[in-house]
């Protein structure tokens, strides 16, 4: 298989790029559509830290950091032997779009096709939640997706 295992996911939002990169950044927004506590450092080598998604702990570290642009992260679980902490690749472009944003994401760097479904099925999810919260909505409770 030469083609790696890739999620790719677009979605579009009802607020300008600024507004969505502050909810893609600033820990009390990232908590209002992700997550119980979250630790962010915005800046290349800076942590990513998400606990509580889908009862569990996201881990990594930003690699570009492009103000109101473009986000990259490293990414993995805690405890996990399949996608370790900084195993995977997270990469958001924010294009200003209609009125609002595109939010363009690729989550590369994944081991199997069964991880793939699994990750596309919680970038559905948060991205869904998180449209709702930059665009001035309350997603409600977070009971995170179920594991398939």
């Amino acid at each position: 298989m030469t083609e790696p295992l890739v999620v790719r996911r677009e979605t579009h939002i009802a607020a300008p790029p600024a507004t969505v990169f502050a909810f893609l950044t600033d820990p009390e927004k990232i908590l209002s559509w992700m997550g119980t506590e979250v630790k962010t450092e915005p800046h290349p080598g800076g942590l990513y830290l998400v606990k509580g998604v889908s009862g569990r702990v996201a881990r990594g570290a930003f690699r570009e950091v492009v103000p109101v642009h473009r986000l990259a992260y490293s990414f993995g679980w805690d405890g996990d032997e399949e996608v370790p902490p900084g195993s995977g690749l997270v990469e958001i472009d924010l294009i200003d779009r209609d009125g609002g944003t595109l939010l363009r994401m690729t989550h590369s760097g994944l081991p199997n096709a069964a991880q793939c479904a699994g990750h596309d099925k919680g970038w559905a999810h948060y991205l869904g939640r998180l449209a709702m919260a930059a665009a001035g909505q309350n997603p409600g409770v977070d009971p995170g997706p179920h594991k398939a």
